[in-house]
């Protein structure tokens, strides 16, 4: 049966838009699983496409953010924010990478960057209320920064008493953070009322381990760290976390090495974007190399470079190890 010229354009009119909505679902899942070359490729076709595309230049700065390219980051951030200005998830996401831009710049820079950070994490507020990471992010600046900067310790319990009204464990965590510059009592009481609120603990718990290293008690953290991995349903991000405090540490390379492979054999979904398959690997391989196994080393710095081939930590070990 002949299709009409009509029925015919509809036709591929639906296919091609099927074909942009699994291209967009595959670069969003890239960007989660941290896989961020195959990411970057999809998305560069994306904005190729349609250069009006603020949720493709978004993903673009998480990509890019993961593998520590700030000043790239930052730039397809300001892309989205330019092309979609109301929107709050946008806006933390370009105050989020002028921060990590600060924090490895010089001190004159970074005074600018501050600034602007501060500005775009309020705007996020601002735009959405219910933004309850950006009021964190947010908060985490007040608690920070210096108050000639704009750090305000009482505006940051203001925005953790906003959050607890809504999600109680991320309320405590960020008290705790907060109580952590001069109570360490105080603070420790707030990591732990995380974990008792939590019906997932183990990333309060290991949220308590991290805090545990920060002030020396070594022993303590691996007790917590423990708790975390014996918590029921915990989630794959845990996991990562976990491992990586422990590579800080020097602790339990064994149990990290572990740790590190449960997560990356994982179900891609269950991956977390804040743990990035190419990190995990990365962090494997420096497991690996303390333990004197340089083989199964370069085969994980290899691996990360598979998937993050511009992620200048794995170039350097690779090119440590295969010396």
């Amino acid at each position: 049966m002949k299709v009409g010229r009509g029925l015919s354009s509809v036709f591929f009119f639906l296919v091609a838009l099927a074909a942009t909505s699994l291209a967009q679902q595959d670069a969003a899942r890239f960007v989660q699983a941290g896989r961020p070359d195959e990411a970057l490729a999809a998305l560069q076709l994306r904005v190729q496409t349609n250069p009006n595309d603020a949720q493709a230049f978004n993903l673009i700065c998480r990509a890019y953010f993961q593998m520590d390219r700030w000043e790239d980051a930052i730039h397809a951030a300001e892309q989205s924010v330019s092309l979609k200005p109301g929107s709050s998830e946008y806006h933390q996401w370009l105050g989020r990478a002028y921060g990590r831009k600060a924090e490895a710049g010089g001190p004159v820079g970074a005074l600018f960057l501050v600034r602007k950070l501060k500005g775009e994490f309020e705007r996020a507020v601002a735009l959405d209320a219910e933004n309850l990471s950006a009021r964190a992010d947010l908060a985490d600046f007040y608690t920070e920064a210096p108050s000639i900067m704009g750090g305000d310790k009482s505006k940051a319990r203001q925005m953790a008493a906003y959050v607890a009204q809504r999600n109680p464990v991320q309320g405590h965590a960020i008290l705790a953070h907060i109580e952590e510059k001069g109570n360490k009592t105080a603070a420790e009481a707030e990591f732990k009322a995380a974990t008792r609120e939590s019906s997932k603990p183990a990333e309060p718990w290991v949220d308590l381990a991290s805090f545990y290293r920060r002030t020396g008690r070594l022993d303590d953290m691996q007790s917590a760290v423990d708790q975390a991995m014996s918590s029921p349903q915990h989630e794959g991000i845990a996991l990562f976390n976990a491992a990586r405090l422990l590579l800080a540490a020097g602790r339990n390379f064994s149990g990290a090495i572990q740790m590190l492979r449960t997560y990356l054999a994982l179900p891609v979904d269950r991956l977390s974007e804040e743990g990035p398959a190419f990190e995990a690997h990365y962090s494997l391989g420096l497991l690996l190399e303390k333990q004197g196994n340089m083989q199964a080393a370069v085969g994980e710095f290899r691996a990360a470079l598979s998937l993050a081939s511009e992620y200048k930590p794995a170039q350097d070990a690779l090119a440590r190890v295969s010396r």
